[in-house]
C-alpha cells in the first residue's frame, strides 16, 4: 500500500513492517522477522518489482526483528546492505546487547548478513537522510524521506496514537526520551514505524507520553 508519494508499507510484514522507498533508486527500509522473505518477495512482484530492482536495504538497528530477512535480501537483490556504524558488531553477530536483548539474540537466531556500507548522522543515500536517534540500541537510526519519517523502533503507534519505544527494551532510557525530543524537532508529516500503523504527525509526536 503507497502511503504517499513513492513510500509502500509492505503490508505483508506487518508486525515488524518493511518499507519501500521509490526515490532516486529503491530502498527497502528494514527487513522483518526471520524467515519472510519470500513476503517480501511477493509484495515487490505486486508493485511490479524483481528483487533486483532493489539497490539499497537500510537497517535501523540490530534487533532480530529488523535483520531477519537481510542477508536472504541481500542475496537475492545484490542490493548494497547499510547499517548504523555502532549496530555492525551486533548485526554481524560479534556482540550481544544488554539485559534482555541479550537473551532474545541469543534464543531468536538468524542468518547473519554482512553489511557493506555504514552511515553516519546527516548522510544521505540518494534522497533519503539517516537522523541518528540512539536510545532503543546502541546506535539506533531513524530515515527521512521527504515529509516521511521512518521510525524504525524509536516510536511506536497503537489505535492512532504515537507511543516511546517500550522502557523494558531501552538500551539508554535517557538517550531514547533525548532522541524522541530532537527527532520531533525536525519537520515531517508522516511518521513509519516498524511496529504499528503508519500515521499523519499532526499534534501526536507532541502529546507523546501524556
Amino acid at each position: 500500500m503507497e502511503i504517499t508519494n513513492h513510500v509502500h508499507i509492505l503490508e505483508e510484514m506487518k508486525g515488524s513492517y518493511v518499507y519501500l522507498v521509490l526515490g532516486q533508486e529503491p530502498v527497502l527500509i528494514d527487513t522483518g522477522m526471520s524467515g519472510r522473505a519470500d513476503k517480501v518477495v511477493k509484495a515487490l512482484a505486486a508493485l511490479g518489482m524483481q528483487p533486483t530492482d532493489i539497490a539499497h536495504i537500510l537497517l535501523t538497528h540490530q534487533d532480530v526483528d529488523h535483520i531477519g530477512n537481510a542477508k536472504r535480501l541481500q542475496e537475492l537483490s545484490g542490493a548494497r546492505l547499510w547499517a548504523p556504524k555502532g549496530e555492525v558488531p551486533y548485526i554481524h553477530g560479534e556482540a550481544k546487547g544488554p539485559g534482555l536483548r541479550k537473551l532474545i539474540q541469543t534464543l531468536m537466531k538468524v542468518d547473519r548478513p554482512t553489511v557493506t556500507d555504514t552511515y553516519a548522522a546527516g548522510q544521505r543515500i540518494g534522497d533519503i537522510e539517516t537522523i541518528s536517534a540512539p536510545g532503543h540500541t546502541l546506535d539506533h537510526t531513524c530515515l527521512l524521506y521527504g515529509d516521511v519519517l521512518l521510525a524504525g523502533d524509536l516510536v511506536t503507534t497503537r489505535r492512532g496514537r504515537l507511543h516511546a519505544s517500550p522502557k523494558f527494551l531501552a538500551w539508554d532510557l535517557t538517550a531514547l526520551q533525548r532522541s524522541i525530543r530532537e527527532v520531533g524537532a525536525r519537520s515531517f508529516d508522516w511518521v513509519c514505524p516498524a511496529h504499528g500503523e503508519p500515521v499523519r504527525r499532526g499534534n501526536l509526536w507532541e502529546a507523546m507520553g501524556r
